[in-house]
């Protein structure tokens, strides 16, 4: 999760928020863990590019 948040530039804390709102990069839950495939967050960082055109 803080390799995400680096990333995309954002607190963890956001990253939180997003899962709750079913928005950004889709996490696989891994017992108490959420991991996110890299192919599932570059995917969205695309999308995300294509809405802001």
């Amino acid at each position: 999760m803080d390799e995400l948040a680096a990333y995309l530039k954002v607190p963890k804390a956001s990253l939180y928020a997003w899962r709750t709102h079913n928005y950004g990069p889709r996490g696989i839950r891994a017992g108490r863990y959420v991991r996110y495939r890299r192919s599932a967050v570059l995917e969205w960082v695309e999308l995300m590019e294509r809405v802001d055109e």
